[in-house]
């Protein structure tokens, strides 16, 4: 860390007693800069409210699929599904089984992200304290590893996007809608003949392609059955326990996973004066010279738009396996049209210094880097014409310590701390999640 930032820093840390006031009857009132930063928000957005987040039991709030209403008994479902490692019944390698979840590749400790650079479902090892220690089993045959070939989105604020993905494929709806021919046949994408929004598209899809299933065993005559009996009455019995549901009710759960209590969405409600001085004023950077919202919209501070931002993909040799082409052309490599070649979706800005790898490649390792390319404008990838850079990429004119300010607000200002609530206690079958293989029993005291 540079002396500027070590500053900075300290700086910060001394401002968060003093970034509110007492009046005269001893209450905490906003100081300043804090009221700039709310008149600016008002001025854009018209209210605070356009920006708050529901509570994650305000169904009726959140963002949902109208052919998947949400209800707390299916809320509930999915977060036990989401998590259990009793449903990794289709692996390649016999020793896999049980032993990978939803949550291998999206868990709470790294913002339900993966924690590593490229998230490992089946064939994954060890766990450590936050995810970071997950390498490929050295007993796998590299074939056999479900890897990916991209940096692991994360679920968190996913209500707020109606397609999944980097390159957005899965959804029947929104910019989907006119995409029909590249919904191949035999692969993934067909779910999307479904009919249902991103997030449960892929929640059903992600279940095939990830080599989870459901069994009789656990379902008819298992802990489960009581479970889909009270999420789903109004379906007929003999189509209630399906793949189909299961990953509506894990598309339910996640898009009731937010980061609410972040403090600038506490800062929204009015409820507590908590971002420093240095965060009030990278929020108002971030509302205004640096323009970050044109992109990062919403409550969920994402979009639902493609950029080409000349960021690197996974680089060969540093990585397990190979990014093919499509993959590298992100939003171009669904669709076909060169003009949607190396775009990629806005993603959500909350919760981040829970990873060590940003951007769709995981080229960078903070937010202070990612700000720091966005404000040079420089493209790291030499395979991505000119021509096909987004027009918003271009320089932004902060300084060293604006770019700071402006991390600072990203990383704690927008830092929920208590995502654990979105974690059961424990399954219905009893696992260990979010992996089981021996080294992760080991690291997460399971054993």
């Amino acid at each position: 860390m540079t002396d500027i930032r070590k500053l900075i820093v300290l700086a910060s840390l001394a401002f968060v007693l003093f970034s509110c006031s007492k009046d005269d009857e001893g209450i905490l009132v906003p100081n300043e800069t804090e009221t700039q930063l709310k008149e600016r928000l008002i001025d854009l957005f018209g209210s605070l409210d356009a920006l708050s987040m529901p509570r994650s039991s305000d169904y009726e709030a959140i963002p949902s699929d109208q052919n998947n209403p949400l209800t707390a008994d299916k809320v509930l479902l999915g977060k036990f599904l989401f998590h259990e490692t009793g449903l990794a019944l289709n692996p390649k390698e016999a020793i896999g089984e049980g032993t990978y979840s939803c949550a291998s590749c999206h868990h709470a400790a790294a913002g339900f992200q993966s924690g590593i650079k490229q998230g490992i479902g089946e064939g994954g090892w060890g766990f450590g304290l936050n995810g970071e220690s997950r390498i490929a089993n050295p007993d796998y045959n590299l074939d056999s590893l479900d890897i990916q070939p991209i940096r692991t989105p994360t679920v968190l604020n996913t209500a707020y996007q109606n397609l999944m993905l980097w390159n957005g494929q899965f959804g029947a709806l929104g910019m989907n809608v006119g995409t029909e021919a590249s919904w191949t046949p035999d692969t993934p994408k067909e779910t999307n003949n479904l009919g249902f929004e991103g997030v449960e598209t892929q929640a059903i899809a992600g279940l095939g392609v990830h080599r989870l299933q459901l069994d009789i065993s656990i379902v008819n005559n298992g802990p489960y059955k009581d479970l889909f009996d009270s999420a789903f009455p109004d379906v007929v019995e003999e189509e209630r326990y399906s793949i189909v549901n299961a990953g509506l009710a894990i598309a339910a759960f996640e898009r009731t996973v937010m980061a609410s209590e972040s403090p600038f969405q506490k800062l929204l409600r009015n409820e507590i004066h908590e971002l420093t001085e240095d965060e009030l004023k990278g929020a108002l950077l971030f509302y205004g010279k640096a323009n970050c919202y044109e992109c990062h919209s919403g409550p969920g501070l994402n979009g639902m738009e493609f950029h080409a931002l000349g960021m690197n993909d996974l680089i060969e040799g540093n990585v397990i396996g190979s990014v093919d082409e499509a993959t590298s052309k992100g939003r171009g490599g669904f669709t076909g049209d060169p003009d949607d070649d190396y775009t990629f979706k806005t993603p959500t800005l909350y919760n981040l210094k829970d990873v060590s790898f940003l951007g769709h490649g995981g080229s960078f390792n903070s937010v202070f880097e990612v700000i720091e390319y966005k404000n040079a404008a420089d493209a790291e990838n030499p395979n991505i014409p000119d021509e096909r850079l987004s027009s918003l990429f271009i320089p932004l004119g902060l300084s060293t310590e604006e770019i700071e300010q402006l991390s600072l607000f990203i990383e704690n200002g927008l830092y929920d701390d208590n995502l654990s609530r979105y974690v059961p206690d424990a399954t219905p079958l009893g696992s260990c999640f979010p992996n089981a293989d021996q080294q992760s029993k080991s690291d997460l005291g399971c054993d």
